[in-house]
Order: C-alpha cells, then structure tokens, then sequence
C-alpha cells in the first residue's frame, strides 16, 4: 500500500530542509534535528502530579519522570524512548507520555537512560533494568495501591522493553502485566527484506540503523547477545503478553513481526498489527493520523490488561 497523504506531505516537508542524511551526521547534530521534530508533538495535557528522581544503577545514574494522570492511576508504564540507543530525551518524549498517561488513566513513568556512543551496549540495558526494579519496588508509592506494571517503548525503547521482560524472567521480577513494543528494534540482520526494500528507504534508512548500531555496540560479534537482539534469545516462553505494532514502510517490519512470530511460537499471547501506509516512526508523530490509530490500539490493550488482572486478583 502506497504512504498515506499526510506522511508524504510530511516527508515533502522534512526534505525541504535539506538536511543531511542520519548516517552523514555526528550523534550531537542527530540529536539536534531529533529535538526539532519532537517540537512538533503539540501541546501536552496536565498532569495530576509529576515527579522527577534519579536512581543509581550498576555504573551510573538514571533519571525518570514520572507522570500520575489521576488520584488513582489504574496502572504504571514504564516506557523506554526510542533514537537507537544514540538520540532521544525524556523531555522530548514528554508529550506522547502524558498523552498515554491521560488517555489509558495509567501512571507513565519515563526513563532516561545513557546514550551511546558516550555510554556504549550494555549501559542502557542495564539503567533500564534498574528503572524496571526501582519502579517495581515502588507500585504502592506511585499508585497508591497494587496495580498491574506494564513495559513500553518504541524502536530502540521497543529493543529495551521486550529485552526488560526477558531479564525479569530471569532475575526474579518484578512482575510484568504486559508488554507494549512499538516497531521494536530486535535483531542486527540488514539484509531482511524491509531493510531492502527501496520504498522503506525514507525516515529510518538501512545506512541509519548501521549507524546506530555502530554507534550502540560496535562489535558485531555481540550484537547476537539477547541483550542487544532479543529475537537471539533461546527461550521466549513464560513472557507476559505482548503487542506488536510495526508499519508497512520500515526497515525494522521484518524483525519486529519475527519477534512476534517467536513470542507466539512460545505460547505468549501476542497481538501483532502491521500499520498499512505508515513509516518508521508514525506512532510518536502526533500529527499523523496512524498515531492516533497506534495510541488507540495501545489504549485498548492497556485498559484490556487492566481488567484482566483485575478479574485474576478478584479471583484468588
């Protein structure tokens, strides 16, 4: 299927600015330019309370903000932006956080972990996981109450999320309801189809996601480690339930349904959509009308969540 209107006229729009091409340019004027399009999210909706702390993890610091829509919040999401690995801010994310906090009456907490090159594979791995801990230590002190933990993030936050299940699996919790990943990152294989694909050759290109990579964990030979491509993991099973979204026009379609596929093939319940017309990135550019279509799938599997771990506990 062809892009939709609105993106070809955004696409028209980003290259009438002439700038260079992700992989001619240095982390600092990537984000730069990422800052700018983040501008474009529009106004974001008033929070109940907003929080900002800094936790320590193995090696270093990170910072979260979290955001309570409610009294309430029926839930808390820890989402994990995406850039790969390189580019990205809580602050550039703040209005698609708050949009989710107030629209799935959930607490979203936001996790700043370090940037690569400076801090290299695993140390955003590892400042999530600390996240994932700190917050799951700390439910009844964000919501007042025992309430479902949900993990969430898109591209190389999609990456971080779905490795944040696997390492609660492994280390003892804590426990996660759901998992939202977002054309998640999950492999280093560029030559997938969607990565060959010329027509996906637009807003994240082939040459853009070698230089993440590149940047994130230079050595090659690691980056079949679960911790860098989760798609690489021996054992998908016991993983809490998962949505996949991905889009038609990504390079990132294949491995994102491949995740899916895996995830399905160990019996976790997996509801995977291919969003038709839409390129890498639609469900954070709020102008676009398939992020509302995203937002409203997210929505609908956060609030499904809810109730059903409700009815579980109810239950017991």
């Amino acid at each position: 299927m062809a892009l939709d209107t609105a993106t070809v006229r955004f696409l028209e729009q980003l290259a009438e600015g002439h700038a260079k091409p992700l992989h001619q340019c240095t982390p600092v004027e990537a984000r730069a330019a990422f800052s700018k399009l983040a501008e474009l999210a529009g106004p974001a909706p008033a929070m109940e309370r907003v929080e900002e702390r800094t936790i320590e993890g193995p090696d270093g610091q990170a910072k979260l903000r979290i955001l309570v829509p409610i009294q309430n919040p029926r839930g808390v999401l820890v989402y994990y932006h995406g850039g790969g690995w390189v580019i990205g801010s809580i602050d550039e994310y703040d209005t698609v956080a708050r949009k989710l906090a107030e629209r799935t009456s959930c607490a979203v907490v936001l996790v700043e972990y370090r940037l690569a090159p400076e801090h290299r594979y695993p140390a955003a791995t590892d400042d999530s996981f600390a996240a994932l801990k700190w917050v799951g230590n700390h439910l009844t002190d964000i919501a007042g109450q025992e309430v479902p933990l949900i993990v969430a993030g898109d591209s190389a936050g999609g990456n971080l999320a779905a490795v944040m299940t696997i390492r609660a699996r492994d280390h003892g919790g804590p426990p996660i309801a759901l998992q939202v990943l977002i054309y998640p990152v999950t492999d280093a294989d560029f030559d997938r189809p969607s990565y060959t694909d010329p027509e996906n050759d637009l807003l994240l290109t082939r040459d853009g996601m070698i230089w993440f990579w590149d940047h994130y964990l230079p050595e090659s030979s690691r980056r079949t480690e679960p911790d860098a491509s989760p798609l690489q993991a021996e054992n998908l099973s016991g993983l809490p339930s998962a949505i996949v979204l991905t889009a038609e026009h990504d390079v990132l379609r294949d491995e994102g349904e491949a995740y899916a596929a895996r995830l399905q093939e160990a019996n976790v319940p997996t509801d995977l959509q291919r969003y038709a017309g839409q390129i890498h990135g639609f469900f954070t550019l709020l102008m676009l009308p398939g992020s509302e279509l995203g937002f409203q799938q997210v929505v609908k599997a956060v609030k499904a969540c809810i109730v059903r771990m409700r009815k579980a506990q109810l239950a017991q």
